[in-house]
C-alpha cells in the first residue's frame, strides 16, 4: 500500500513539473508568432495535456487534467512567468530548448509510470511514455502551422524512446523506482542536447524510393 501511494506520488510530482515545463514550450513558442495571451495560454495547453490525454485514452482511464484544475492552473502559471520573465531569459538562447527537453523528459516518464500502474507490460509502457512525450509537441505544432518537431531531422522522439528503454532496464537491473526516473531523465536529456549539440540524426528515407 505503501508502495502504491509512493508511485502515485512521484506521478503526481513528475506531471505537474512536465505540466510546466511543456506549458512554457508552447507558450514561447506561441509568442514567436504574435499570439495574443489567450492563443499563448490554448497553445501551453495543447503541448502541456495533448500527449497525456491521448495515453489516458488508449489507457481507458479519465485523462489526467480532468481529475484535478491544478494542471490548467499550472499552464496559467507558465503564461504568468514567460510574460514576466521572457525579456530576461530570451538573451539566454537556449533556454527555452531546456524547457522543452525537461517536459519531454519528465512526460516520458509520467506515461511509464501510468502505464504500469494501470497493468501494462513495460513495451506498452515506453510507447505510452513517447506518445506523452512527443504528442503534445504534434499538436502544438499543427497550430502554429509548423512542421511537427518529431519529423525534423533532431532527435526527439528517439530521445524519449531511449530514455524509456533506459527506464525499463534500470528497473530489471535494480528494481528502484527512483533510480530509474533518474536514469530515463538523465538520458532522454542527454541524447537530446547531443542531438541538437552536433546535430545528430537519423538517416533520411530520400533517395531510397524514385520521385514520381
Amino acid at each position: 500500500m505503501l508502495t502504491s501511494l509512493w508511485d502515485i506520488s512521484i506521478q503526481q510530482i513528475i506531471e505537474f513539473l512536465g505540466t510546466f515545463a511543456f506549458a512554457i514550450s508552447g507558450i514561447r513558442h506561441a509568442a514567436a508568432k504574435n499570439f495574443d495571451w489567450f492563443g499563448g495560454y490554448v497553445c501551453g495547453i495543447a503541448v502541456a495535456i495533448g500527449g497525456g490525454t491521448i495515453r489516458d485514452v488508449m489507457l481507458g482511464t479519465t485523462p489526467f487534467w480532468m481529475t484535478s484544475p491544478f494542471y490548467m492552473l499550472c499552464t496559467a502559471l507558465a503564461l504568468l512567468f514567460v510574460v514576466t520573465f521572457a525579456k530576461h531569459i530570451e538573451p539566454l538562447k537556449n533556454a527555452w530548448f531546456v524547457f522543452d527537453t525537461l517536459g519531454l523528459a519528465l512526460f516520458t516518464i509520467a506515461g511509464i509510470q501510468k502505464s504500469i500502474i494501470m497493468g501494462q507490460p513495460y513495451w506498452v509502457a515506453i510507447i505510452m511514455g513517447c506518445i506523452t512525450g512527443a504528442a503534445g509537441g504534434v499538436i502544438r505544432d499543427v497550430l502554429l502551422n509548423n512542421e511537427p518537431v518529431i519529423f525534423r531531422k533532431e532527435i526527439y522522439a528517439m530521445a524519449s524512446l531511449m530514455g524509456g528503454l533506459a527506464y525499463w532496464i534500470t528497473m530489471y537491473l535494480d528494481n528502484s523506482i527512483e533510480l530509474s526516473v533518474i536514469v530515463s531523465f538523465s538520458i532522454t536529456c542527454l541524447i537530446r542536447f547531443l542531438a541538437v549539440r552536433y546535430h545528430l540524426s537519423l538517416p533520411k528515407l530520400k533517395g531510397l524510393i524514385a520521385e514520381e
